[in-house]
């Protein structure tokens, strides 16, 4: 026997976990009930970390072509907005990745409003790629924490639940971050 099909008003007050579970059957109306409740915080999250609209955009899209991808494996329906916020945190980092592998210093120097002498232009380059190459060392964990909280301004305890780790965990990863980036770029300074 179908489920009746649900309104979009009666959606909307469906509790997290039930609308999970039915997104996780592959009921669409389900997982748009989730779309709509939790994409403006997604939007909002994902434009603190990329510091732009449009970025912020792309990041809840690909969010949520992964989320319903996913939803069926959810374990914990219940914690699906923790979930679906973790997502859009590990899209928001990747996309800064693929940026910072793509950084143009005379796009940043016109945004200034002048550009960089070419010297000044060199050691902005040579800075970024020693930067790229020291982060490149850490391990996964600690990059992850050390670009959560430097390039998206992120507390320590965002970090520990987008990361799902304690704060403590977070803590120690940033000082062993810190420790070693400045041990890799003390002969570049």
């Amino acid at each position: 026997m179908d489920r009746p099909e649900m309104t979009a008003a009666q959606l909307a007050a469906v509790p997290d976990a039930l609308l999970a579970a039915r997104a996780g059957d592959g009921d669409a109306r389900a997982f748009e009930a989730l779309a709509r409740r939790h994409g403006p915080l997604m939007r909002a999250y994902a434009r603190r970390l990329t510091e732009s609209f449009t970025d912020a955009d792309d990041v809840v899209q690909e969010s949520l072509i992964l989320i319903w991808s996913g939803i069926g494996e959810l374990r914990e329906p219940a914690a699906v907005k923790t979930w679906m916020m973790r997502i859009t945190a590990h899209c928001a980092v990747d996309l800064l990745r693929r940026r910072r592998n793509h950084f143009d210093i005379e796009a940043l120097a016109d945004e200034a409003g002048h550009g960089p002498t070419p010297e000044a232009a060199a050691v902005a380059e040579a800075g970024i790629a020693a930067l790229a190459a020291a982060l490149a060392t850490l391990p996964e964990e600690q990059r992850r924490c050390w670009t959560l909280r430097q390039m998206g301004g992120l507390s320590y305890q965002e970090i520990a639940e987008i990361l799902d780790i304690s704060t403590e965990s977070v803590r120690g990863r940033l000082a062993r971050a810190r420790i070693a980036l400045i041990r890799e770029l003390e002969d570049w300074r």
